[in-house]
């Protein structure tokens, strides 16, 4: 016979292990978004932009990307240019960890780096500084400069926005680039 105290306490036990398990996966599928801007720039200046690159592994997301994008900033009043918009903007997803090479370059002069990759000037001197960046499974990042100074002005961050799956990918990018959107452009801090 059976102690009842005994099996009530393996029974809210084995409950309790099988909620936390429910809560753990569900957590894990949760898409996280964060968002930065520099708070000097007034975004109401901001009506057109440019895309500098769209960067995912494969042009099908590559097109994605760019088609939710369009549409947030369109929605915010935006409107796309295809050379000369006031912003520049620039997007990554990665579906698996990936290892790039990052090049700042300091101290070359005026027209020199700026977009934090090689190009743009002529010969100069200063450092350069290159540093391998890990970009975990499933990121998105969309990054916004202002084209006349080269100066990052906002990013977004999307962590868990893509997976392994095609068919969960395409609702979840959308619903990312949303979250991600939500509050742009940013308000005038005091």
């Amino acid at each position: 016979m059976s102690n009842p105290r005994t099996s009530s306490r393996t029974f809210l036990w084995g409950t309790g292990l099988i909620a936390a398990m429910i809560i753990g996966t569900s957590c894990a599928g949760r898409i996280h978004v964060a968002t930065d801007y520099s708070h000097a720039t007034n975004f109401a200046n901001y009506h057109t932009y440019s895309w500098l690159k769209v960067s995912a592994g494969n042009q099908l997301w590559a097109s994605r990307i760019r088609r939710d994008v369009n549409a947030q900033l369109l929605a915010k009043g935006w409107t796309e240019m295809p050379g000369g918009g006031q912003a520049a903007v620039t997007a990554f997803g990665s579906t698996h960890e990936q290892p790039t090479l990052e090049t700042f370059y300091d101290s070359f002069g005026p027209g020199f780096g700026g977009w934090g990759w090689r190009g743009w000037g002529g010969p100069g001197f200063g450092y350069a500084t290159t540093q391998t960046i890990y970009t975990p499974v499933g990121t998105l990042v969309v990054d916004i400069f202002n084209a006349a100074n080269k100066h990052l002005i906002w990013r977004g961050v999307a962590r868990q926005a893509l997976s392994g799956n095609p068919q969960k990918n395409e609702p979840k990018l959308a619903h990312a680039v949303n979250d991600m959107f939500k509050s742009f452009p940013p308000g005038e801090r005091g």
